[in-house]
């Protein structure tokens, strides 16, 4: 029996986008989601009770990081990742394959697994499939990833071919490897570059593997828009349509909005915690950078529609304060905000497609709000 079930709960009659739920071991979640990384057991400058205030549901933990610290030995003796950074709602861990491959200059690649050197201490480490899933299982997390590979862009067509035929090869391994099957789920992830032949031939081999649900990666790595979604629609066409789709590493506000648009129920990113560090705010009138000096004496919240515990509680003139004076309460109130703006967006979203008007819903975001062509 499939430790994480998905069931579908109501389809857009504007869209065609819909609602879920994801049952896992720890809980259930609604769909579509946003997920908040905490790629070393912890969310950038959030506790976990910050995190059920701000509605999260599934948060990631990153293989690769905690393989090197603290190791697999001292999650499994803590109980698992959930017992060791305090967090009770449902977890997913990424295999480690996007950190490993970003080590162009230190990796070696091999059918076995890669090759590659410690960032730590320099020492050279083998990261194989089936290594990969015993860390995970180690972790402890309710969803683990397959273990592939996460291709530049651009690539030729035959490195992309022979890259997603690997990335078969390991997924059935990883499959087999997994030792708690009925605890933890393993997604299959589609791979292919910007060939929509192999995207469909991918997706179609990940499908007779029967994985309870599909990641679609190898996007946002340098294409521009139009490119990534036709990658995401090409590989989310031979997707079963009852199963749990995983859009991974996409946070930007319009990304998450095509990404719904396109039948996907999960997306991840480092995206909010990563620009709050550099001051730069998601709100519902456009992007926002609290260093200016015209918020110096602003004192309004930053966002009045927004209701997370930086708006209901401070101004941007504090704000403004805080960031200038380098105070880490400053990062800690922006990353609160920009975290809460993407799960209430994913909120919004929900409610949209249960009225039957999420492509006007979709509409009013991206006018009202004014991004840039990055989406925040």
């Amino acid at each position: 029996m499939n430790p994480v079930t998905f069931e579908i709960t109501h389809v857009c009659k504007q869209s065609g986008a819909r609602t879920g739920i994801l049952h896992t071991p720890h809980g259930d979640v609604e769909t579509p989601m946003f997920m908040p990384v905490g790629t070393q057991a912890t969310v950038k400058f959030l506790s976990p009770e910050e995190l059920y205030d701000l509605g999260a549901g599934v948060v990631l933990a990153n293989t690769y990081h905690l393989w090197l610290r603290p190791g697999e030995e001292v999650l499994r003796k803590a109980g698992g990742v959930h017992k060791f950074m305090n967090y009770k709602g449902p977890m997913l861990t990424d295999s480690g394959g996007f950190q490993v491959f970003s080590l162009a200059d230190t990796r070696k690649i091999s059918e076995e697994g890669v090759t590659f050197k410690n960032v730590l201490n320099g020492d050279m480490l083998f990261l194989s499939p089936e290594k990969s899933i015993q860390i995970q299982n180690a972790i402890g997390a309710d969803i683990m990833m397959s273990f592939d590979e996460c291709i530049p862009y651009p690539a030729t067509y035959e490195y992309a071919k022979d890259s997603m035929l690997r990335t078969l090869r390991w997924a059935e391994r990883g499959k087999n490897a997994n030792q708690r099957p009925d605890e933890q789920a393993i997604f299959g992830i589609v791979q292919g570059g910007d060939y929509e032949d192999l995207r469909h031939y991918s997706a179609e081999k990940l499908v007779e593997m029967d994985f309870p649900g599909y990641a679609i990666g190898g996007t946002s790595v340098g294409e521009d828009k139009e490119t990534m979604y036709r990658m995401v629609a090409w590989s989310a066409e031979n997707l079963p349509y009852d199963k749990p789709r995983y859009l991974m590493g996409v946070g930007a506000v319009n990304d998450l909005l095509e990404a719904v648009s396109l039948n996907i129920d999960m997306c991840d990113c480092v995206l909010p915690t990563r620009i709050a560090r550099h001051g730069t705010l998601m709100t519902s009138h456009g992007r926002l950078n609290i260093r200016k000096a015209m918020y110096k004496e602003d004192f309004t919240p930053l966002d009045p529609e927004c209701d997370c515990y930086c708006c209901r509680n401070y101004t941007k003139a504090y704000l403004n304060h805080l960031f200038r004076c380098d105070e880490g309460f400053g990062t800690r109130l922006m990353s609160i905000h920009n975290t809460r703006f993407l799960v209430r967006l994913m909120e919004d979203a929900r409610r949209a497609i249960k009225a039957d008007r999420f492509n006007d819903f979709k509409h009013e975001v991206l006018t009202n709000m004014k991004f840039d062509e990055r989406g925040f």
